[in-house]
Formats: structure tokens, sequence, C-alpha cells
């Protein structure tokens, strides 16, 4: 076939395709409305244990609104902490997630008119006393969710110690294990925990904090937050909000206003704050340094343990050995860390007894148990790729096993196992920002609570990126060092 004819016929078979799919997508097809919302936070949003499916107050709401105004919708869960920076990013349309309405905020996005009342109270363990109102939280241990409105009062709250958590469920866990005198969290969402958890170990005391509103929230300038009020407006209207709020709160709905108080008042918001953000990132670079050096010293002393028990003669110390690498590398060291930090100290209260884990020997203990699965395998690699003639040459001379070990087979070994060490170590920095799960305030988290308040996500990670760069290039050269020293080969 000549080559015009071949033209012809790929422009004629493309025109046919493009009428294809034309004819496929309806004219004027309504977008899809991709919604945001954190499903940790009960009843507003959370998962369904059968189906795996999103439902609560909030999803139910945005599915009436969505179908008042003929949009389909895509569901997409995020930690509360992210949803904003998501809109900034323009990977969501819209986010309902039970965010209080505040002047800060809307200099970020933009708000519909509120759709639910709310208001902060204080959470404590049944028989506490001395703690009712915002002064007696004075110098107080308190646990908040990170991005909250409960974080930024209590932050203002004068010698308050603050624990922050990714999501309310932990916060209130930490309570519940005493690690915290106080939870502070939205009223509704909190009493919806108790109630249907069972939780008697807390109570609410004293009268609510604040009053506040919900609303949901667009990138700024977004052309949605009209349609979402126009359909907000008629959910309200013809009953519907009624009876999803009565559903889920088992009582009438109060009234709402049109506009909330808050984009009223004056925004406290600073911005990014240069000067603060380079403090809280030398604040974080040195605790993820002491727990980076103290897990992985407690990583070597318990793969030398270990690696000697694979080695050795005793079978069912090899196979307790074994059982415990395979058990450490094969589970995800966020699981870990919950089970050693809020899962033991839980088991341990069901038990009647009272056992409390600082979150850094919580945190070294995940970690350095965890890295001395991996290292134990690296030691006992190292020891048997020394051949075995080394091992007779020292019977030769007389000396004892463990002598032999020492001075022939170890210094050999460590020739050729340093620069699995070094990557170790390095692996090993990068993986303390795990710990900012238990609320440690590493490096990693630092960067997330000025996030939470700034709400300029790419200039902050981007700095702790670059922060953990110079942490990880350091130690590399410092290995490499190590290696001219010793005369290692390169």
């Amino acid at each position: 076939m000549p080559a015009s004819r071949r033209r012809s016929a790929k422009l004629l078979l493309s025109l046919v395709m493009a009428l294809v799919v034309g004819l496929a997508i309806p004219a004027g097809a309504t977008p899809t409305w991709t919604v945001g919302t954190d499903p940790t936070y009960a009843p507003f949003g959370m998962t369904d244990g059968a189906s795996g499916e999103l439902r609560g107050f909030d999803i139910e709401l945005i599915e009436a609104i969505a179908k008042r105004t003929g949009h389909p919708l895509k569901l997409t869960a995020l930690p509360f902490d992210g949803l904003i920076p998501a809109l900034q990013a323009g990977n969501l349309d819209l986010a309902i997630s039970a965010m209080t309405i505040t002047a800060e905020r809307a200099e970020t996005v933009d708000f519909s008119r509120p759709y639910f009342a709310a208001g902060l109270g204080i959470v404590v363990r049944r028989g506490t006393r001395g703690i009712a109102n915002l002064k007696d939280l004075e110098g107080r241990t308190i646990a908040v969710q990170i991005g909250s409105t409960g974080a930024k009062a209590m932050a203002a709250v004068p010698g308050a110690k603050l624990s922050t958590f990714d999501s309310g469920p932990l916060a209130l866990q930490e309570l519940l294990n005493g690690h915290v005198e106080a939870y502070v969290n939205d009223l509704p969402a909190t009493l919806y925990a108790i109630e249907t958890a069972g939780l008697d170990g807390i109570e609410i005391a004293g009268k609510p904090l604040t009053s506040d509103f919900y609303g949901i929230a667009f990138p700024k300038g977004s052309d949605l937050r009209e349609a979402v009020n126009k359909g907000l407006g008629q959910v309200l209207a013809d009953g519907s909000y009624a009876r999803i709020y009565e559903r889920w709160f088992g009582q009438s709905p109060p009234a709402l206003p049109q506009r909330a108080p808050a984009l009223d008042s004056r925004s406290d918001s600073a911005g990014l704050d240069g000067v603060q953000l380079l403090r809280n990132l030398i604040r974080g670079a040195g605790v993820t340094l002491a727990l980076t050096l103290c897990s992985f010293g407690l990583g070597l002393i318990g793969a030398g343990l270990v690696a000697a028990g694979l080695l050795g003669a005793n079978t069912m110390m090899q196979r307790c050995c074994r059982i415990y690498v395979d058990f450490f590398r094969g589970t995800p060291i966020l699981v870990q860390l919950f089970v050693i930090y809020f899962g033991v100290p839980a088991l341990a209260r069901q038990m009647g007894l009272e056992l409390q884990l600082d979150r850094f020997a919580a945190a070294v203990l995940a970690l350095g148990l965890n890295g001395a699965a991996y290292l134990a395998e690296t030691i006992r690699a190292g020891i048997n790729s020394i051949d075995r003639g080394q091992w007779e040459a020292s019977r030769a001379l007389g000396l004892k096993p463990l002598t032999a070990l020492q001075l022939v087979i170890l210094p050999q070994a460590l020739q050729r196992v340093l620069p699995s060490l070094a990557n170790e170590f390095i692996t090993l920095i990068k993986d303390t920002s795990l710990a900012a799960v238990i609320g440690f305030d590493e490096l990693f988290r630092q960067g997330q609570l000025v996030v939470a308040t700034s709400y300029r996500a790419f200039e902050v990670y981007l700095a702790v990126a670059l922060v953990y760069l110079m942490m990880t290039t350091t130690a590399s050269l410092l290995f490499k060092q190590l290696e001219r020293r010793l005369s290692l080969p390169a």
C-alpha cells in the first residue's frame, strides 16, 4: 500500500475512534466530585467493618447533597492533617470531615455554610479531680489530634505539655493508658466513642470550652462552593438533614446560622515563620539522632545475642532465634510500635495492672528489636563467610573457640559487614519517622506540627527532607571514614 494511502487509512481510523469515544461520553456529563474525609473520626467518618466502605454522618450528608445537585462522588480517605494540603494541591474538589470553621483556615481554603454545631470538651479518666476548665489544664499533659482546633487551643494553655496524634482514637487510647492527664477534642465525636465503645474508664469534665461550627472545605476560589451550598440548603429545608442527624445522634438538630461567626473574627495566624521552622527542625533532628543511636545500640547488642543463638549448637535456641528473626522481619515496624506502646499497656490494664511505657523507651524498644532481627542475619552471614580454615588454624595455634572468635573471626567479619551495618544505620534514621504515630516529636512530627498551623506543606516537607538528607549523608561519610581508618576496602 502506498504511503499516502496508509496515512489516509490511519486518519480515517482516528476519526472513527474519536467519533466512538464522543458518542460514549454523554453530552453535558456531570463531573465527579472527589471528596476527602478522615475515616478515623466516628461518627462523622469511619470504615464499615463488613463492607470496607466509608460511612458516617458526614458521608451520608455529602451523598445527600450530591444527589440534590446530580453529581457522582469519589470518596478519598486521608488523615485529617492532610486534607487542607490535598485541597491546596488540587487533589480534592472538597473535604468534609468535621472540620471546624476558623478564621485561620479560611485564609487557606473556602468554607460552605455551617452544617453542624459543635464545641471542644475535656475528657479525663474517671475519678480525676481538679480538671474542669482551661485554667485547670495549665501545666498538664494533654493529648490532642494533630491539626485540630483542640490542638490549637491547647497550644495556648500556659505550661501545657501536648502529645499529638494522627487520629482521635489514638489520642483517646493515650488517655486510657494513663500517659496523659486529659484529652481535648470535639464533644460529639468523644461522646459517641464513649457510648459505642463502652469506655467506662473516662468521662467528660466540666462544660464545653467553645461553641464552633463545622463546614465543608474547598480550594480557594472554587466554583463548587455555590453548588454545594445550594444542595446543603435543600437538604436542610426538606427534612433530610434532620433525619440523618437523628439517626446518628438520637436527637433533633439545633438551628444553624447561614455564616459561621468565626469568619468575622480576626485571624491570628502568623503564616510560615522561617526562624521557628528552623528551631523545630533542629529540635526534631536532635531527637531523631538520639533515637537512632539508642535504637542502633540496642539492635547491635540484640543482634549479637541472636546471631550467637543462630550459630550455636543448641537446636532449641536456634529455633527460638529463627522465630524471633522471622517475626520482626515479617511484620511492619508500625504494627510493632502500636503493639508495644498502645497494646501492651491496654492488655495490662485489662488484667488489673498499671503499666506505663515512656514514649522514648517504647520507640527505642520497637526500633531496636526490629533492627536486631536484620543485624543478626548480617552478623551471622559475615561470620559464616570466613573460611573454615581460619578456625582450624586458630585451633592449631592453641586458641580457644571464644578467643579465636574475638581475635581472628570477628575482625575479618567486621570488614565484610560494615557496609551493611552502615546501610542499616542510615535506614534507621529514616525509620524513626514512624515514631510520629505514637506522638513522638521527632523530625517528621515537627514538620507535621508546622504544616498543621501554617498550611505550607511543600516548603515545610521539603525542608524536612533536606534535613534527613543531611543526616543520612553525614552518617554515610562517617562510616566511610571509619572504613578508611580501619583500612577496610571501600
